[in-house]
């Protein structure tokens, strides 16, 4: 079974500008035709939040007609730039997308479970995991508790070590760590926000983050410069071999090759 990961595509209205600056739409056109050129081709597509860049309507509809050009399911898993009405109303179709307080839901149609989780805290950049959504969780995985399963949410569990992001993250962390040592049939968790590739340890398994599309926030450890940088848009194919779960960052941009490592003749890739 092949996940891809795509997140933070930050979708504006047609015709603007993600901080007056990146073409998000054009970043997550270029990220579908990639997804569609994939061989094997990937059996979902999991959008792990920040999925428009204000919650409106009209951002929802642009995203869905990019989305249209994908051939494979895609899951849409809440971010703090994402509104749940609006999100509801405009993908109203997808019966995945539950009512309530939260959009969490499960997805029981392939190898491996998928878990999504709803970590949003309208008008805040953080997220939170309340007692609520955490008890959700819990009875969720004690429904299948030998089968393997990944969980998908937008803020990672743990702390990266950059200081200005670290101050946008998970409330109720630990409390998340408690409920996943109790299954261990989680083989990952699959996250975004932090617009880079980071991975840890986690209650027994690993978290990671994915890149986003389009703009990468900038790199540096401790106090540094809160902002992105326009380095190669990326997404993550996670591989499940029947043994666990094994991820690889792809840049969505073609560069030259494939060379032969022998003698450098150009060779088929």
């Amino acid at each position: 079974m092949l996940v891809a990961q795509i997140t933070d595509t930050h979708i504006r209205e047609p015709g603007l500008l993600c901080c007056d600056r990146v073409d998000t739409a054009a970043f997550l056109a270029r990220a579908v035709e990639k997804l569609g050129s994939l061989r094997p081709t990937p059996d979902l597509v999991i959008l792990t939040g920040d999925l428009v860049d204000h919650g409106a309507v009209a951002e929802y509809e642009h995203l869905r007609s990019i989305l249209s050009a994908l051939e494979i399911p895609y899951y849409l898993v809440m971010g703090n730039h994402d509104c749940r009405d609006a999100l509801r109303e405009v993908f109203r179709d997808r019966a995945y997308l539950p009512a309530g307080a939260f959009i969490q839901y499960a997805v029981e149609d392939f190898p491996v479970r998928l878990v999504a989780l709803d970590t949003n805290v309208p008008g805040q950049g953080g997220g939170n995991l309340c007692a609520e959504r955490l008890a959700w969780l819990d009875r969720c995985l004690s429904e299948q508790p030998d089968r393997p399963t990944v969980l998908a949410m937008h803020h990672p569990p743990f702390l990266s070590g950059h200081a200005p992001g670290d101050r946008f993250g998970l409330e109720g962390r630990d409390q998340l760590a408690a409920v996943i040592s109790k299954h261990r049939n989680v083989e990952a968790i699959l996250c975004g926000h932090l617009h880079r590739p980071t991975q840890a340890r986690f209650a027994g398994t690993v978290a990671m983050t994915c890149p986003s599309t389009a703009h990468q926030l900038h790199f540096g450890l401790g106090e540094s410069p809160f902002g992105f940088d326009l380095e190669p848009p990326a997404l993550q194919l996670h591989l499940w071999n029947g043994r666990g779960m094994v991820t690889h960052t792809v840049l969505i941009e073609r560069y030259d090759g494939t060379y032969a490592f022998g003698d450098g003749r150009k060779i088929a890739g």
